[in-house]
């Protein structure tokens, strides 16, 4: 006798086929970003630009059967940094050096702190309401920000601190503006009409790669430790005191990566170390995990996940343009559903396609053919 399993239907974010949310900007804005950069397109000209390309990649996301879409990230050039510049007491630094990847390094920009931290007024508000004005009927925006946690992160630098301790003595009065800040966007995003809000955050996927070095080496120690448990309990209390007490029918999500960088990566380490209490308790709906490498560990961690919330397992890489074998997938999403029930998961691509505007080393006919094999799966597997 065969049995049917029937699983819930999703409504909201996370939907059982998913992005992560940017994607590769095409020849045409790359090519006005750099007229802009070079002092040959004024503002507006670069901006006209930027909603042509974000309409043609809304109809392509919509086109390829995508429930919630994004603008790609095709007003940004780093997916946090220009939010982080968008709140007011944030100004941009040139560093001489960049953030150091596996392979690479990263152009050389920062954030730090100029004043007090408010949220009012942040471009990305009018950015969601572009795209709210070009979706079809049903078809749901997704908006993407750099969680609290990586702004956070940004200020500590050791490039940064100096200016942060300028106008905050303590990290708790500077949890406290900053929370403050990101909790005023996130309602100035729900006025304009988000019902969806991923928090991007590396900082999770650092922290274990960090604690994942360290028993590698032998460095681990008793200090170490007590350093990493410091830093979680500091990333879990900003991120959930900007977003607690919002309204009950907005879906706040996070997607934790270990970098993305023209394809490179930054850190290694499964989600055994941070697992407790990112998964337990971070106020969020859904989290979008990295999954696509060895670098990401096992599923055992997610038996941590709080009941009430799913995960959307990254098992599609978005660095390279060779598809991942159909039946491979199909098995690691059952291995993850033994510490999980399956009805709480859903596929995506393990992050975005350009995290910044260099892009990632694949082309775009890969980059939807990468999409068409997370929603064939999707429906393969739960319907």
């Amino acid at each position: 006798m065969t049995t049917t399993t029937t699983f819930s239907e999703r409504t909201t974010s996370p939907f059982r086929h998913d992005v992560v949310g940017s994607f590769l900007r095409p020849q045409a804005l790359k090519d006005a970003r750099a007229q802009y950069a070079a002092g040959q397109l004024d503002a507006a000209g670069l901006k006209a630009v930027e909603d042509a390309e974000i309409i043609k990649l809304i109809q392509q996301q919509e086109a390829a059967g995508l429930r919630a879409v994004t603008d790609g990230e095709f007003r940004r050039s780093w997916w946090h940094l220009d939010f982080f510049w968008g709140l007011t007491g944030i100004e941009k630094k040139s560093l001489k050096q960049g953030y150091v990847f596996h392979d690479e390094e990263t152009r050389a920009e920062s954030a730090y702190v100029s004043g007090k931290i408010s949220g009012a007024d942040h471009p990305f508000v009018d950015a969601f309401k572009f795209v709210r004005d070009h979706v079809s009927v049903g078809v749901q925006v997704k908006q993407t920000i750099p969680a609290p946690a990586q702004c956070l992160a940004e200020l500590q630098r050791p490039e940064n601190v100096t200016a942060l301790r300028q106008v905050y003595a303590t990290d708790e009065a500077a949890v406290h503006d900053l929370a403050a800040a990101y909790h005023q966007v996130i309602l100035d995003l729900y006025a304009a009409g988000a019902r969806t809000i991923q928090l991007d955050d590396c900082t999770w996927g650092m922290l274990a790669g960090n604690h994942a070095k360290g028993a590698e080496t032998g460095e681990v120690s008793d200090r170490n430790d007590a350093v990493l448990d410091q830093n979680k309990q500091l990333y879990l209390q900003v991120n959930n005191e900007a977003i607690q007490d919002v309204p009950a029918d907005l879906t706040i999500t996070t997607h934790i990566c270990r970098g993305n960088y023209h394809s490179t990566w930054a850190s290694a380490g499964g989600y055994d170390s941070v697992a407790d209490p990112l998964f337990n308790h971070e106020n969020v709906a859904a989290y979008y995990l990295e999954y696509d490498s060895e670098r990401a560990g096992g599923f055992e961690p997610l038996k941590l996940v709080s009941s009430d919330k799913l995960v959307v397992l990254g098992l599609i890489t978005s660095k390279t343009g060779a598809l991942e074998d159909r039946q491979t997938i199909i098995d690691r999403i059952h291995e993850a559903a033994q510490f999980i029930p399956l009805d709480r998961l859903c596929l995506s691509t393990q992050c975005g396609f350009a995290s910044t505007e260099e892009g990632n080393v694949l082309n775009a006919d890969q980059q939807w053919a990468k999409i068409a094999l997370v929603k064939s799966i999707a429906e393969e597997v739960w319907g």
